[in-house]
């Protein structure tokens, strides 16, 4: 974490990694109460995740889940000697994830309820600190696809939070004078990013807003998980790229300075941020400020090996300027997200009730109300539902056949530009497929089309559209191997187990021994260090 210089007397501190809850562990951490981590141990991860990792920043999820209002008190209350060392707002951050209430319209008012916890954290920390302190000062908007989305917040919290304080009550009573005044006046909301056209436009989304605010900073949140469940691995990483390339582009032509948050997971699926690949990470995606460490990468791992992954990020970040696309580029690469898109949806459209059975078995990490993702609102795949991207991950790799691969045929529709403009916008590729191609499993598809009759009528499928949709994957591991020179399939002893896991969860899957499928699916899960 370092301070950004803005003027001549102003300095910005910008967290470099955030701790995140998504619930991708397939271990749980040894002070963890059960299987679930919700509640007052939610509190107990922050400051773990603070303290003993020396993240800086915590993302405290708003959406799906009932909001404790007393976050700030708790935290300063349970931990005084950490927090009077280590400033909340100043040192360290706390960011609250919101509810979009155009999307999640039977959370909306939770909306207004985390926002009125603000200025509620503001006298708790500045009573705590014996001196005004601001702990929150921006929150973030998931699925952002607007300018005028970030602006409804913004405006509400400075019309209706703030703004009330110059109410007049009885008499001559006024709100502040009778609560006390409100801080901060206003706040700055975070747009996070995740379907393909917003990310395709993501320099516009927030032009607007900026222009609104006038402010001479915005943190800018990239998602690269659900653009990986809703268009695959390969647009998922040239989304991330066009998006990063855009934002630089802006802001070399405006004096505003922007610092881009990516939020990735520790398979190559989801971003491939683990402790044993922080620094082809920090190479393969140039121009951030802050990366999330989810939950598998600070609990999957040996306590000192996710330690030292925080301190990478924290000692390399911001880590230089993104590559800014040409224009001739960025259409090259349209073409390849067309391409890759219709091969992997279609794909994903067949093997939708295989997925889905599946991903019943993903054992619950956190106390959460359930929500679909875009997946479920895309015109473009016909409505068909699907699970959020950390289970429906899990569930491919449980199958055997790792969701990297998924529409990977496409490669061999790609002409020689093309080809070329994406071999060298995404650095990494070889190795990633490498990487995942150890948890390919042959004997477990060779299983999977073998006895297709039975996998179809355990998990509610036509045998059909089965077979067709594992005679896609199978060309799908073709092509990897054809393009890329490679041999897909276990290399080392942990992938061996991994495959013996998997063989036998399918086996018990598909007789219906739920409690023995249960146990194989987490045994290879802990494995290969994640769910999904």
């Amino acid at each position: 974490m370092r301070k950004h210089h803005l003027g001549l007397t102003e300095d910005l501190v910008i967290p470099t990694s955030k701790s995140t809850q998504h619930p991708d562990n397939a271990a749980n951490p040894p002070w963890a109460e059960g299987q679930v981590i919700e509640g007052d141990t939610e509190l107990h991860e922050a400051y773990f995740a603070y303290h003993a990792l020396r993240c800086n920043e915590v993302m405290w999820d708003s959406e799906g889940k009932d909001v404790d209002t007393h976050v700030m008190r708790k935290l300063l209350s349970n931990y005084p000697d950490f927090f009077q060392k280590e400033v909340i707002g100043e040192d360290v951050f706390l960011t609250y994830r919101i509810p979009n209430p155009q999307i999640e319209k039977a959370e909306r008012k939770i909306v207004t309820e985390t926002l009125q916890i603000i200025p509620l954290s503001s006298d708790v920390a500045s009573l705590f600190y014996k001196r005004k302190v601001v702990p929150i000062f921006e929150v973030i908007l998931p699925f952002t696809t607007s300018g005028q989305q970030l602006l409804w917040i913004h405006d509400y919290y400075r019309k209706v939070i703030a703004g009330a304080q110059g109410v007049k009550l009885a008499g001559s009573m006024t709100v502040k004078d009778w609560v006390g005044a409100v801080s901060p006046k206003s706040i700055s909301v975070i747009p996070l990013v995740e379907d393909m056209e917003s990310l395709l436009v993501i320099d516009k989304i927030i032009t607007r807003y900026l222009r609104a605010v006038r402010t001479r900073h915005l943190r800018v949140f990239i998602a690269r998980s659900d653009p990986a469940l809703n268009y695959g691995l390969f647009c998922a990483v040239l989304l991330s790229k066009i998006a990063l390339s855009r934002l630089q582009a802006l802001q070399q032509k405006s004096a505003v300075r922007i610092y881009p948050i990516i939020g990735v997971g520790s398979m190559p699926f989801r971003g491939h941020l683990s402790p044993d690949n922080v620094m082809r990470f920090l190479a393969e995606y140039k121009g951030l400020a802050t990366a999330t460490t989810q939950s598998a990468l600070r609990y999957d791992y040996p306590l000192e090996k996710a330690k030292d992954a925080v301190r990478a990020l924290n000692e390399n970040l911001p880590n230089g300027e993104a590559v800014v696309i040409g224009r001739e580029d960025e259409g090259l690469l349209r073409n390849c997200l067309e391409k890759f898109k219709a091969k992997y949806q279609g794909r994903v459209e067949e093997l939708a009730p295989l997925v889905n059975s599946v991903a019943s078995y993903v054992p619950q990490r956190r106390a959460r109300k359930l929500h679909i993702g875009l997946f479920g609102y895309s015109r473009n795949v016909k409505g068909v539902a699907m699970p959020r991207a950390i289970p429906f991950a899990a569930a491919f790799y449980s199958l055997g056949i790792p969701p990297e691969f998924i529409g990977a045929e496409a490669l061999r529709d790609l002409n020689e530009k093309e080809w070329n403009c994406m071999r060298t916008c995404y650095i990494n590729m070889k190795i990633d497929l490498g990487f995942a191609g150890n948890y390919v499993s042959w004997e477990a598809i060779n299983m999977l089309m073998d006895s297709h009759e039975s996998f179809a009528k355990v998990s509610g499928t036509s045998r059909e559209r089965l077979r067709n949709a594992l005679a896609m994957l199978m060309a799908d591991l073709a092509a990897v191997e054809e393009t890329f020179s490679i041999r897909l399939g276990p290399h080392d002893h942990d992938a061996m187990r991994h495959e013996n896991f998997i063989n036998n969860f399918l086996i018990s899957y598909s007789e219906g021994e739920d409690a023995q499928a249960r146990t194989a699916f987490i045994e290879a899960a802990q494995l290969r260090r994640c769910l999904g």
